[in-house]
């Protein structure tokens, strides 16, 4: 795959702003660019040293579309490897498209989606996982989503799996060699050393795989499912929750007919909290709709908030008990947090009560503000950010989580394979699949069909 034509496009987002930049890049960036642009001072941008900046006009013929500066950059020294111009003009929807319009006459061709970074890849800027990490941090919308795409386009992630490759294929080869010498019967490959060599890989690539349940909540943010019985103070916990009036709060029960959305952030980690119908039994078809769209929710949700009012406790404690049950039985695996509200309405007796038969009980008042820190310190404590907090390696992307468990796979039958004494040929081929895996990751292995579906997923101009 060889790109020897130039390519322009935006840079910046679309529409009107007070700059934008449109990002040229190939072997023939300087002179078209020089073509169409004309110095201040007299300066050819060829004659220019790379990392340099130029004040003039974009012009088109006699006609001056907008004064400008020009960012030189020259390859190999540049994002994408090659010659880059990078034109910061008034950002003017207008401006924008005529200067690009002016290039694609002159040479250029419009940039698909994710070129640039492409490039960078091919000629060897970036390896694939550390290219991907660049769409990953664009996307970033939090603190921790952001530090792990930094980490990875560092090549925190690149540099570890470098290092097991390359060690691997230190006795792959010497593995390969006995193959060579397979009549005089000689081993090059010390198994002790080869054995202890796999145990490691084996517990790096664990660790990386189990990293990725969390990295995954990191990166997509974390559902959370607020249900409980009508009235109970649900749409007034999310706006307390967001710090505004996102949702209608009425004393009318059934009022939220549908599931309402929003997102926060809470200690860099995003969560997406989900208002839904209130439980009950009803036959308002609409609100019917509302209820059956309250549990997808909680199917879709990683964690439940069960909130019920506490005024009514007392006289209805056991049907709560009861709904609180079917949730645990129905949805045993998730993660359950369940909340007495309204207790600035009640007095200590029954606040001891409801402890004394739900000791899992937290205590909240949606419209005062009491307990929701409490309760979005719990949300934390269910995600294990310790490896987020030690600048860990955390795998965010599904299509290195399924390599690595490819690798994961084929680490473990050389394992058994050297735990059984298998000969030299045979641990060759699963060695050889393993390598291929951690290519996968990297970029080493890779092909066109592969590029492009990760490519795709970019925007325009990077």
């Amino acid at each position: 795959m060889i790109y020897n034509d130039t390519i322009v496009a935006l840079a910046t987002p679309s529409g009107a702003g007070a700059i934008a930049v449109i990002r040229l890049s190939g072997k023939d960036a300087i002179t078209i660019a020089e073509k169409q642009f004309k110095s201040i001072s007299g300066k050819h941008l060829s004659k220019q040293k790379t990392h340099t900046i130029h004040l003039g006009h974009i012009i088109d013929g006699a006609k001056t579309i907008d004064e400008v500066l020009v960012s030189i950059f020259k390859n190999p020294n540049s994002y994408t490897g090659e010659n880059v111009i990078e034109i910061s003009c008034h950002g003017s929807h207008y401006i924008q498209q005529e200067i690009i319009q002016l290039f694609l006459r002159n040479g250029c061709r419009m940039a698909s989606a994710g070129e640039f970074t492409l490039r960078a890849f091919l000629n060897g800027k970036l390896d694939l996982s550390q290219a991907e990490a660049v769409a990953d941090l664009i996307a970033s919308d939090n603190e921790a989503s952001h530090q792990i795409a930094m980490q990875q386009m560092r090549g925190g992630f690149s540099s570890e799996i470098a290092k097991l490759r390359e060690e691997l294929l230190n006795f792959a080869s010497l593995i390969e060699l006995e193959l060579d010498f397979a009549e005089e019967d000689v081993e090059f490959a010390d198994r002790t050393k080869f054995k202890e060599l796999v145990e490691r890989i084996s517990f790096v690539l664990k660790r990386l795989i189990d990293s990725f349940a969390v990295g995954n909540v990191i990166k997509n943010g974390i559902p959370v499912a607020i249900v409980g019985e009508p009235n109970v103070g649900k749409s007034t916990l999310l706006n307390a929750l967001l710090n505004e009036e996102r949702a209608i709060v009425s004393e009318i029960a059934g009022t939220t007919r549908d599931t309402i959305e929003d997102e926060i952030t809470i200690g860099g980690i995003g969560f997406r909290f989900i208002d839904t119908a209130g439980i009950r039994e009803t036959k308002d078809v609409v609100e019917s709709i509302g209820i059956k769209k309250t549990f997808e929710k909680i199917d879709q949700a990683q964690v439940v908030i069960y909130l019920f009012d506490s005024t009514q406790f007392k006289a209805h404690s056991t049907e709560f008990k009861v709904e609180l049950e079917k949730i645990k039985n129905k949805y045993p695996q998730k993660p359950l947090i369940v909340i007495a509200n309204k207790i600035d309405q009640i007095n200590n007796s029954q606040i001891e009560m409801m402890k004394a038969e739900i000791p899992e009980i937290n205590l909240l008042s949606a419209k005062t503000g009491f307990g929701v820190e409490q309760l979005t310190n719990s949300l934390l404590k269910l995600i294990n950010t310790g490896a987020l907090r030690n600048n860990e390696t955390i795998i965010t992307n599904s299509r290195h989580y399924d390599a690595l468990l490819k690798a994961f796979e084929e680490i473990q039958k050389v394992k058994n394979g050297l735990d059984s004494g298998l000969s030299g040929d045979l641990l060759a081929i699963d060695i050889r699949q393993a390598l291929y895996h951690f290519g996968e990751i990297t970029g080493e292995i890779t092909n066109d069909d592969l590029l492009g579906n990760i490519f795709a997923n970019f925007c325009i101009g990077k």
